[in-house]
């Protein structure tokens, strides 16, 4: 049988939030994970607080199931004051997500060669407290929404083909876009939903289902050589529900009656593991285009501007984003972990500033996993996120302003260009518990120059318990 590998060494991130399986699967180069006789991957183990209570959870596996038990916390709260004359206030929030899942190896536990499915359930609470200093474009704490407001959410549910030792896999069912593609684990050591889970620019098109939602969707991934992947999906989109109550509410809504297009994305990933297999990284390209409808930034069906006609803005056939994603460990810590060095972290995403808020997305940041011998698990790590608002929407939103009307979108001022930074510690308490000191700093929250910036202090907790 084959031995799980010890989850995230070639991701060289922490044993995080259970959720980020996915995008750690396409993160591995082929030859990393021992398949032996067996055409499945090796089930997800990260390190947990109970490893094998009562012995059931090696029963399960040695039989091909897999139970994953976790939470994560996030706190954050405003250190300076807001903006005065907006009705804004200072404070504090917590959001939270415990999430279980379950994987199975069909080819140990039926005989049914190369397959294995997936299923990820969460329950989700609270609000990010950045939206208590006027900020709608990058929340404080990304753990938050999405979840329906309810004890139980499904997440996705899919299954998955796995032939030629990981040459080729299919997956298929209810599947969230963004855990496969624009993805990487590394981004969830941060606590700001501008990096965690995705480039928040990847989610402002609502055919790309971001975690914790899904569509029926088809994805199919071949790897030509050991260190590199292409990967193209079909996701059958409800752009214009899946975050109503009403379709996502729990995620058990499974009928098409709302699917209005489909979303195809395409991605080029190499993934090389420098000096001798010690400084692994990764590199990711990708395009979308979709076939569903989307409502222009600016023009109505005239082809005026509809902040000043007031008629609805006009309707747009289709749209496309693109990405560039990158990864590389620059230096290893000598006699550590094969994920104890420096990472650095980048990324640009780029959207159709006709139809989507963010025009683009720029991160750079820094990751430092066993600099300190006598505890080679803490983590420290630096992130930067620049983002620049559709030319479009700002000037339908000066409009607005112009005439003394309300902006739509909820913003109090137009939008522009903004940048978060965010530093964290990330402190190895336990076995599969960790907790990570975070500090936040918003240049023109939301976007929006005239707002007072904002520094924020906080923390992330994360337990994973079996």
């Amino acid at each position: 049988m084959a031995t799980p590998r010890a989850r995230y060494n070639w991701d060289h991130a922490a044993p995080d939030q259970t959720n980020e399986y996915p995008s750690e699967r396409v993160n591995t180069p082929l030859g990393a994970d021992k398949f032996e006789k067996e055409a499945v991957p090796p089930l997800p183990r990260p390190e947990a607080l109970l490893p094998d209570p009562y012995g059931w959870n090696s029963w399960l596996r040695e039989r091909g199931v897999a139970l994953l038990l976790d939470n994560t916390n996030e706190m954050s709260g405003m250190i300076t004051a807001p903006t005065k004359g907006y009705g804004l206030r200072q404070g504090a929030s917590t959001a939270g997500q415990y999430s279980i899942e379950n994987d199975i190896d069909w080819e140990r536990l039926a005989g049914v060669r190369g397959l294995s499915t997936h299923a990820v359930i969460v329950g989700r609470y609270g609000i990010p407290a950045s939206r208590m200093f006027g900020d709608n474009l990058n929340p404080s704490q990304e753990i938050y929404g999405g979840g329906g407001n309810v004890v139980v959410h499904l997440v996705y549910a899919y299954a998955e083909e796995t032939m030629a030792k990981g040459r080729f896999d299919a997956a298929a069912g209810r599947m969230s876009f963004l855990s496969d593609f624009s993805s990487n684990p590394l981004y969830c050591n941060f606590m700001n939903n501008s990096f965690c889970g995705n480039p928040k620019a990847s989610s402002d098109n609502t055919t790309h289902a971001s975690y914790p939602d899904a569509n029926w969707a088809l994805r199919l991934r071949g790897r030509p050589s050991p260190h590199t992947y292409l990967q193209v999906g079909v996701y059958f989109s409800q752009s214009q529900s899946i975050y109503g109550v009403q379709q996502y509410r729990t995620g058990f809504k499974f009928n098409g009656a709302d699917i209005d297009g489909e979303a195809i994305p395409v991605e080029l990933g190499w993934e090389p593991v420098f000096a001798h297999g010690t400084l692994p990284g990764h590199y990711k390209l990708g395009y979308a285009r979709d076939t569903a409808d989307h409502k222009d930034t600016y023009y109505d069906g005239n082809g005026n501007p509809f902040a000043l006609t007031g008629l609805p803005a006009r309707t747009v056939h289709g749209s496309w984003s693109a990405w560039a994603l990158a990864d590389q460990m620059v230096y290893h810590h000598p006699g550590g972990a094969p994920e104890a060095g420096i990472t650095l972290i980048g990324t640009a995403y780029f959207n159709n500033e006709q139809t989507q808020t963010r025009g683009q997305q720029y991160s750079f940041g820094m990751l430092d996993r066993g600099f300190w011998g006598s505890r080679p698990q803490d983590a420290f790590g630096i992130n930067f996120s620049y983002v620049r608002v559709s030319g479009k929407l700002t000037k339908t939103e000066r409009l607005y302003a112009m005439q003394g009307l309300a902006i739509p979108n909820g913003s109090l001022l137009p939008q522009t260009y903004g940048a978060v930074i965010e530093a964290m510690y990330q402190i190895h308490v336990f076995r599969g518990i960790t907790f990570a000191p975070d500090f936040q700093y918003y240049f023109n929250p939301g976007a929006q120059i005239g707002l007072r910036n904002q520094a924020m202090l906080g923390f992330k907790s994360h337990i994973e318990l079996f």
